[in-house]
């Protein structure tokens, strides 16, 4: 072989397959033939193809469709292309860092199937982990009136340059919302917009937590937190949650952390509301200690008894308190808009976190929701559906209490999405979910929140999410399964 040629390549035949397969040009016919002899190897990398003029005269066709073909062939990384050395495969093909290979593809059946919804995650419609906003509640067709005209009205500013806090509409409204509301006085600079509440906690990890510092987390508590926190190195210190809320007597042992996580408005998941006085013994541990306190008012809008304390940052005279909200508890979870309200020294570097990371809601979004906010639709909506939630925890409770009466103990009842059913003394709680889920119904047992916490046997009750019919139903099973026969 002449030194500095490459091996010509095999003779290709004709392929009839391609050429002459109805309803596909020629050219395609042409195009497809080559590209699979490249994928399969039949023409390895490296090889040259026969030049334009030859292969024209071996598959009857004419030169102008195969040039058409190489060209296309190297516009897509197939081939290159020199003057005076022909057509080569390249030494790459683009597929092999695109594709699965032929034995990890997946067949495609009738029709693709939704992903199984864990029956001990959160979800609608299913008794009793129905623990979220109820969808079916929220206005569309007045949203859907707001969001065409906040839209027409954005300008190409707030369109392209969105401000990285958040749009200022909304965050004005925010602000507006919780000092009427929870007592929270604030400028609209002190907040950002994120997606939820994880989020929030995620850029808290990523932007103050440094490894090794230590985290002070409710117990039982909210597992998402834990989690989070961790991904970044913190070390979680287990503080007990009693009828007033985290125990801040044992919080004083941890001077040395970096932050504490509570949830006092309505406590996840034992419901308690956290006492002023123990709100006010939090505030003066963070100020001895420099350590921050996260604010999780997940749920504060629903109180069904009287109206709810304001909230702990409304009491934060330190500025040590990050209040943090969410508007696809309040809503619908597919939503994807909470907020933070943020002590001044920490709103450098939460921007920052949150400039690097991508802004994760849409200018859209932000822009329609302020005014739904700015109509007053959004207090409206609180209001209809405290009523609603409050009529489905009433009929849940009667429910249990005409079937069973005796037999449990609710606590938590009086705000929320949920409730916690004590068990009988000496009761096992596993157990009792799994002939729960016999029976149609998804609990979970309080022990899942538990890191260290040794309490009584308790499940949670969800129910906002549920039609009265659903809740009776349930109910009626629920209770059955607590009385003595079914325990035999």
């Amino acid at each position: 072989m002449p030194r500095g040629k490459s091996p010509h390549t095999l003779d290709l035949p004709r392929p009839t397959s391609w050429l002459d397969k109805a309803g596909v040009s020629k050219q395609d016919g042409a195009y497809e033939a080559l590209r699979s002899a490249i994928l399969t190897k039949l023409l390895p990398a490296g090889s040259r193809l026969p030049s334009s003029r030859t292969l024209a005269e071996r598959w009857e066709l004419s030169r102008g469709t195969i040039e058409t073909v190489f060209d296309r062939l190297h516009a897509e990384a197939y081939v290159t292309r020199v003057p005076g050395s022909g057509t080569h495969v390249c030494a790459v093909v683009p597929e092999r860092f695109l594709m699965a290979e032929a034995g990890d593809a997946i067949p495609a059946g009738p029709a693709a199937q939704p992903a199984p919804v864990s029956d001990t995650g959160v979800r609608d419609g299913l008794p009793f982990v129905a623990r979220r906003a109820d969808a079916s509640l929220f206005a569309v067709a007045a949203w859907s009136k707001c969001a065409t005209r906040a839209l027409a009205a954005a300008t190409p500013e707030q369109l392209c340059s969105a401000d990285p806090a958040g749009a200022l509409p909304l965050r004005q409204q925010v602000a507006d919302y919780l000092a009427k509301y929870r007592g929270i006085r604030c400028d609209p600079q002190d907040i950002i917009v994120t997606t939820g509440i994880r989020h929030a906690l995620d850029l808290l990890a990523r932007s103050v937590v440094r490894d090794g510092d230590k985290i002070c987390l409710e117990d039982p508590g909210y597992p998402a937190a834990r989690a989070l926190f961790g991904l970044c190195g913190a070390v979680p210190v287990d503080i007990p949650v009693d009828a007033e809320g985290i125990d801040c007597a044992a919080l004083r042992l941890h001077g040395d952390a970096r932050l504490a996580y509570v949830t006092p408005a309505h406590q996840s998941p034992l419901g308690v509301t956290m006492s002023v006085t123990r709100r006010l013994a939090l505030l003066e541990w963070a100020n001895d200690s420099g350590a921050w306190v996260v604010e999780d008012d997940y749920d504060s809008e629903f109180n069904y008894q009287s109206a709810p304390l304001a909230a702990l940052k409304a009491l934060d005279q330190y500025q040590r308190v990050i209040y943090c909200g969410s508007f696809n508890k309040t809503l619908f979870a597919g939503l994807r808009v909470g907020f933070m309200v943020l002590p001044p020294a920490l709103r450098a570097p939460l921007l920052r976190t949150l400039q690097l990371t991508g802004r994760s809601v849409g200018i859209t979004e932000q822009l329609a929701l302020a005014a739904w906010m700015e109509e007053g639709a959004f207090v409206r909506h609180l209001r209809q559906a405290r009523l609603a939630y409050k009529e489905r925890r009433d009929l849940l409770l009667a429910c249990l209490e005409q079937i069973a009466p005796g037999r449990y103990t609710i606590s938590g009842q009086q705000a929320g999405f949920h409730c916690v059913l004590w068990l009988a003394p000496g009761g096992d709680e596993r157990a009792f979910c799994a002939r729960a889920a016999q029976d149609g119904l998804a609990l979970q047992p309080l022990g899942d929140f538990c890191h260290g916490a040794q309490l009584a046997p308790a499940v949670l009750l969800g129910y906002t999410a549920l039609s009265l019919a659903q809740v009776r139903h349930a109910a009626q099973k629920l209770g059955r399964l607590l009385l003595p026969e079914a325990n035999a």
